[in-house]
């Protein structure tokens, strides 16, 4: 007697080969598209967030950018790299986003030769009275001071006097009873001390930069899904009927 074997139903999960997850994700399957957004929604997010400087208005653009990259899946060439596809499109809409709401988008340096009084004004008088500017050097300002805290006592008073007093050379080495060239030396040394040990901390701290926590992901996921149930249909047709560019 013959028997039937029921098919195992196909789970993907974060060690899915790409290639199966797109291929899979093209059919217009759920949970490969899924593992997809998952594995890239953390660069496409910071993406998004360095051209718009919203939070809410990055995952906005996600959501749309992930819709316009699932339909045009059935389309997308092997041979690519999926991440950098994936950003073109994140990149092309937040662009877009900038372009509906007419916000210009000015070279740096065209701002910075700007005649206009008021835009030099912004760049400079107006600045410091900007309450979140404010806060960003009174919080920058303690970071340094902790870090000047740290230097050995051998390099952080010649440090202070220079770099935060702003005396001379000549000043410090009467004041602290050395020869100038003792004082340069250690002055130089303290800031290469101090830029390394800013550095590192930088580095340290960048991984954390636009923070993508679990419930942002968890929120761009269902709501790409949940707004993606509609484009079943588009698998069953060709790219043509499904105005792609």
């Amino acid at each position: 007697m013959q028997t039937t074997q029921l098919r195992t139903p196909l789970i993907y999960s974060e060690a899915t080969p790409e290639k199966e997850l797109i291929a899979s994700a093209a059919l217009g399957n759920d949970e490969a598209f899924e593992i997809i957004m998952r594995r890239h929604n953390r660069l496409l997010f910071r993406t998004a967030r360095s051209i718009l400087n919203s939070d809410t208005e990055a995952e906005d653009a996600l959501q749309e950018a992930y819709l316009r990259a699932w339909q045009a899946l059935p389309n997308f060439r092997l041979e690519a790299k999926l991440s950098t596809w994936l950003v073109q499109i994140v990149v092309n809409e937040a662009l877009g986003r900038l372009r509906r709401k007419s916000a210009q988008i000015i070279p740096l340096d065209t701002t910075i030769n700007s005649p206009d009084p008021e835009v030099q004004a912004s760049l400079t008088d107006k600045s410091d009275q900007q309450p979140e500017r404010f806060a960003m050097r009174a919080q920058l300002r303690k970071i340094i001071e902790a870090h000047i805290e740290q230097l050995p006592d051998l390099y952080r008073t010649v440090f202070v006097l220079r770099a935060v007093e702003e005396l001379t050379t000549q000043e410090v080495a009467l004041a602290l009873k050395m020869p100038e060239a003792t004082v340069r030396t250690r002055y130089h040394r303290a800031r290469s001390l101090l830029r390394a040990s800013l550095a590192n901390d930088i580095d340290l701290t960048l991984d954390d930069a636009f923070s993508f926590d679990g419930a942002r992901c968890d929120r761009i996921v269902n709501a790409v899904l949940a707004r993606g149930k509609s484009l079943h249909f588009l698998r069953q047709r060709g790219p043509n009927e499904q105005g792609l560019t």
